[in-house]
């Protein structure tokens, strides 16, 4: 076997955009040249696929899988150039099975831990996606990636064929329909928090500030200032904190009113492309 230098790995890789287990593995098939290396890359559509990641990706969809003792969960979102893509059963399949074997994995919990993904037949994740690339003629990006680890209970949401997902974290069990309701209450509503308590105080007071140049504007005396402040705080708080806001099947009822006693929402992660 030839000896293959790290910077001849690097060389091939800046001028191929191939990952770099696949340049060695090319230069090692020719001995070491590049130039034959770049045609080797070229016969197996590797560089193809290299070029076709630099194309712009709007499309897409969100995968969730949940563990059967809903203690793990992971939601992801993979972008594509085309909804006619986004719709294909390939494309579909290959969420899927990505989403079911990050769940399965320890070390994959973010998109950045995605070098660490071991996927049957292939070297790397990137060696993966390459392949995936030339087959669906399109670039793909996993644009999100989070795994959700609880001593409580999960649940999620795929809404319009996958363009909006969401995953939520109880803290202890939960029936499956209020799962499915707040779940429901996410994608519709899309807060940004789960309590006011869990808003930044420095947005806190930025949107006080921002409140109070409004109502001083509207030449409001002075003397009721800070009480319509507080009042149009509590409505911006029921716009953006989840359990402020109207149930969406129960309008006169807030999130927190329809919580059994005990149960809280730790946190929720929603993804979406429209």
């Amino acid at each position: 076997m030839p000896t293959i230098t790290a910077s001849a790995v690097q060389e091939l890789r800046t001028k191929t955009g191939v990952g770099m287990m696949a340049c060695k593995k090319a230069l090692i098939e020719v001995n070491g040249d590049i130039k034959e290396a770049i045609k080797y890359l070229r016969e197996k559509g590797l560089s193809n696929a290299a070029k076709k990641a630099e194309r712009a990706t709007k499309e897409g969809s969100v995968f969730i899988q949940i563990s059967d003792d809903h203690k793990t969960g992971v939601i992801l979102e993979i972008n594509c150039e085309t909804d006619f893509v986004a719709k294909n059963d390939d494309f579909l399949e290959t969420g899927n099975y990505l989403a079911q074997t990050i769940l399965a994995q320890n070390n994959v919990d973010h998109k950045d831990d995605l070098a660490n993904l071991k996927l049957e037949n292939f070297n790397n994740f990137q060696e993966y996606l390459s392949e995936k690339i030339l087959k669906t003629g399109e670039n793909l990006v996993v644009k999100n990636l989070q795994k959700i680890k609880t001593s409580g209970f999960l649940s999620q949401y795929i809404h319009l064929n996958g363009k909006i997902g969401v995953l939520v974290e109880f803290s202890a069990d939960v029936d499956s329909t209020l799962g499915k309701d707040i779940s429901m209450q996410i994608a519709a509503s899309n807060p940004l928090y789960v309590a006011p308590s869990d808003m930044p105080a420095a947005d806190v007071e930025k949107e006080k500030e921002i409140i109070k140049k409004q109502v001083l504007n509207e030449g409001k005396p002075a003397n009721i200032v800070d009480k319509i402040v507080l009042g149009k705080l509590s409505k911006y708080y029921k716009e953006v904190c989840l359990l402020e806001q109207a149930f969406v099947k129960n309008p006169d009822k807030a999130v927190k009113q329809i919580l059994p006693a005990g149960i809280k929402i730790n946190t929720f992660v929603r993804l979406a492309l429209v």
